[in-house]
């Protein structure tokens, strides 16, 4: 694994960015095949998805500071430098989130279409970013002594060199994957409830996130009941997402019994 994948004099292009880069194409070429499902005008969603990826890298970067303050106060450059690696995902997906509501209702779309449009698109980028997170070296593993485990030896990596780790950068990778495959899937059936999609993208993520926090062998910070942060981040956003699809449910099967 090279984080560093080129370099010319001054000139440099670096495995995360590269990612990030293809992640965002690919979240934009699908979202242009949501939106037709979706029957939403093209220029919004383009115009919403480099919107969201713009405020969703500035709000994983301001967290990863916040949660790292003290090596950025000595390191004050280094806030800018988010393609190294540093992205928290649950400040990206906040910042986005709230973007994305206010931008929606600005442009007068339906906010719960919107995202049914943009959940699978999420998934599909995040399989591709956390491929970004692999070669960069960073939310690495636990170590491990298993067939697959990988081992860092590049010095520019953020994992621990000469240790044989969990890929869990890789887990996750193929299990967004799966998840947004499943999304467009379902999407492309048709009739389902506004907002549906979105909230199954949330309760599937969450459950995801929280099982890949107990295979991380970086610093995840504090823990509360013996739960990291971002653990506590998913219970709340799989038991939000679980009630409002029984919500759904339980009208459509009043709808249905009326």
């Amino acid at each position: 694994m090279h984080p560093l994948l080129l370099s010319i004099g001054p000139f440099s292009i670096r495995t995360y960015g590269l990612m990030v880069a293809l992640a965002f194409l690919a979240a934009l070429r699908l979202a242009q095949s949501t939106a037709r499902i979706e029957r939403l005008d093209h220029s919004f969603i383009v115009d919403c998805v480099a919107l969201l990826v713009l405020s969703g890298i500035i709000g994983a970067r301001l967290f990863y500071v916040v949660l790292n303050l003290r090596y950025f106060i000595d390191n004050p450059l280094q806030i800018l430098a988010f393609w190294r690696g540093g992205l928290v995902f649950y400040g990206g997906f906040i910042v986005a989130s709230i973007t994305g509501v206010v931008f929606a209702r600005r442009r007068g779309v339906s906010v719960a279409r919107a995202a049914d449009c943009l959940a699978p698109c999420i998934a599909i980028g995040q399989g591709i970013g956390r491929w970004g997170c692999f070669f960069a070296g960073c939310c690495y593993g636990k170590a491990t002594s298993v067939p697959w485990g990988v081992t860092y030896h590049d010095p520019l990596s953020l994992a621990p060199l000469g240790v044989k780790m969990h890929p869990v950068q890789l887990y996750e990778s193929f299990a967004d994957l799966l998840i947004g495959l499943l999304l467009w899937l379902y999407m492309a059936r048709g009739r389902h409830d506004d907002g549906q999609n979105f909230w199954i993208y949330v309760l599937l993520y969450g459950a995801v996130r929280f099982a890949m926090e107990l295979l991380r062998g970086d610093d995840r910070g504090a823990t509360l009941g013996g739960l990291f942060q971002s653990q506590i981040i998913a219970l709340a956003a799989m038991l939000l997402a679980s009630s409002v699809l029984v919500a759904q449910a339980s009208i459509r099967e009043g709808a249905h019994e009326a």
